[in-house]
C-alpha cells in the first residue's frame, strides 16, 4: 500500500519535464531588460554616428578620404580601404547593436574596432583628448553587451535561431574571442 504523497511523487517524477517554458517577466527581468535596450540603443547609435563619419562625411567627419589619409598616417595600408571597412563596421555593427539584431557578431564587431581605435588614439595615455578612455568604455560596453545577450526587447529575439533567442555566455565569449583575433590581425598589418 502507498501514501497518497508517494503516489503524487511518483507521478510527478514520470511526467515529461516541461522545456523552456515561457515564464512571466519579473519586475527585475523587465529592469534588466530595459537597462540593456538603453545600453544598446545609446552605445549603437553612437558608434554608428562614428561609422557615418567615416564613410559619407556626415557630422564633421572626414569622409572616405579624409579618414583614408588619417588611416595612411596611423601606418595602415590602402588607408581609404580601411576607412571604408572601419566605416562600415561602425555603421553596420552600431545599427544592429541599437536593435540588438545578431548581437554577439555586432558587439564583436564594435570591440575589434574599439580595440584598433584604442591602439591609435591612446598609446601612453589614459584620459581625453589624447587618452584611451573613450575607446576603451565603447569597447567594454560591447563586449559586456556581447557576453549579457541584448535583452528581450531585441531583434535577435524574434529570429529562428535559439542560440540568439536563448543568449549563453558561451556564444557570447566566443564572439568576443572572434572580435580580438580580427583586430589582432588588423593591427599586425600596421607599419
Amino acid at each position: 500500500m502507498t501514501s497518497a504523497s508517494a503516489t503524487a511523487t511518483k507521478a510527478r517524477a514520470t511526467a515529461p519535464a516541461v522545456q523552456d517554458a515561457p515564464t512571466a517577466p519579473t519586475a527585475t527581468s523587465t529592469a534588466h531588460d530595459a537597462g540593456l535596450l538603453l545600453l544598446r540603443v545609446v552605445l549603437g547609435l553612437t558608434v554608428a554616428a562614428h561609422g557615418v563619419q567615416k564613410l559619407f562625411g556626415w557630422f564633421d567627419g572626414g569622409g572616405i578620404t579624409g579618414t583614408g589619409q588619417f588611416f595612411t598616417a596611423s601606418g595602415y595600408p590602402a588607408g581609404e580601404t580601411m576607412a571604408v571597412v572601419a566605416g562600415l563596421t561602425e555603421t553596420l555593427g552600431g545599427l544592429a547593436l541599437a536593435v540588438g539584431l545578431l548581437t554577439p557578431l555586432a558587439g564583436a564587431a564594435v570591440l575589434g574596432t574599439m580595440i584598433n581605435a584604442a591602439a591609435v588614439h591612446g598609446p601612453g595615455a589614459f584620459f581625453a583628448p589624447k587618452g584611451m578612455e573613450y575607446e576603451l568604455l565603447l569597447a567594454v560596453a560591447a563586449a559586456a553587451l556581447t557576453l549579457s545577450g541584448p535583452g528581450r526587447f531585441a531583434v535577435d529575439r524574434l529570429l529562428p535561431v535559439p542560440a540568439l533567442r536563448n543568449h549563453r555566455l558561451a556564444l557570447g565569449a566566443q564572439a568576443l574571442a572572434l572580435g580580438v583575433v580580427l583586430a589582432a590581425v588588423t593591427l599586425l598589418v600596421r607599419s
